[in-house]
């Protein structure tokens, strides 16, 4: 029996891209923000950019080996901003703040059409729903579900900025699963990649996972061995809600 859903953030509940622009925004923003702090990086914009950049690289291999994600402090001062030697008695008190500019300025985010019909339908079938998701900042995902309007439709949202590890790791939903008194077997995962989401929740011994791909499914799904392929597959997220409800309509006939 289907008791509980459990979604990706970003890609999956938002829309979400890169281009430059936004990329562009992000430095520009981060070299305010550290000038405000005495933090004056001293480059041009094409250095700060190209040793930031380097910086998340760096961070990314340490992560991605390991599937865990560290504070918004040692990603900052240990990663992506190592290579400037800040104080780190200015920098810390600040790093949240930083990692929160650069989740909602890097990507551009919008929520999908149809999220709070389609999330409103799975409420009214009594189904649990819970967020998995992967973050570099401790807050962000808890402020923009309240700018969306739908915050109040989940039991639990777990971050990997807060667990301290990321999917697809096994541990990561193992903790959402006690958040929301849930069984695996009783659960749906949504997600839009296939090398965290759908990889992640079926080790996890979810029930079934549904994709739905982002503009950035196939830059995380590169190179990757496809050890489990996804149950669903959706365009529109509001399809979600009409898969649910055959599910369960199907386990009571």
């Amino acid at each position: 029996m289907i008791t509980s859903v459990l979604f990706d953030m970003g890609g999956t509940l938002e829309d979400i891209f890169v281009d430059d622009r936004s990329e562009r925004e992000a430095i520009e923003k981060l070299q305010a923000m550290l000038k405000s702090y005495g933090l004056d990086p001293k480059v041009p914009y094409e250095e700060l950019k190209e040793r930031v950049d380097a910086g998340w690289v760096r961070y990314g291999e340490y992560r991605d080996a390991r599937d865990v994600e560290l504070k918004p402090i040692p990603i900052w001062r240990d990663y992506v901003l190592e290579d400037f030697h800040f104080d780190p008695k200015l920098l810390e008190p600040h790093c949240e703040e930083i990692a929160h500019m650069w989740e909602v300025t890097h990507y551009h985010r919008a929520l999908r059409p149809r999220v709070a019909e389609m999330l409103e339908g799975l409420k009214g079938m009594g189904l649990k729903l819970g967020i998995i998701s992967n973050t570099a900042a401790l807050y962000q995902v808890f402020d923009i579900l309240e700018e969306y309007g739908i915050r109040d439709y989940f039991q639990d949202v777990t971050l990997s900025s807060v667990t301290g590890m990321r999917k697809p790791a096994p541990d990561i939903f193992q903790v959402a699963l006690r958040q929301i008194q849930s069984k695996p077997e009783e659960c749906v995962y949504v997600g839009d990649t296939v090398s965290r989401d759908i990889i992640g929740s079926k080790r996890a011994g979810f029930a079934k996972a549904i994709q739905i791909c982002s503009q950035l499914t196939k830059m995380k799904d590169q190179g990757i061995r496809r050890e489990f392929e996804p149950d669903y597959m959706v365009e529109d997220i509001y399809d979600v809600y009409p898969i649910l409800r055959d599910l369960l309509k199907a386990r009571i006939a």
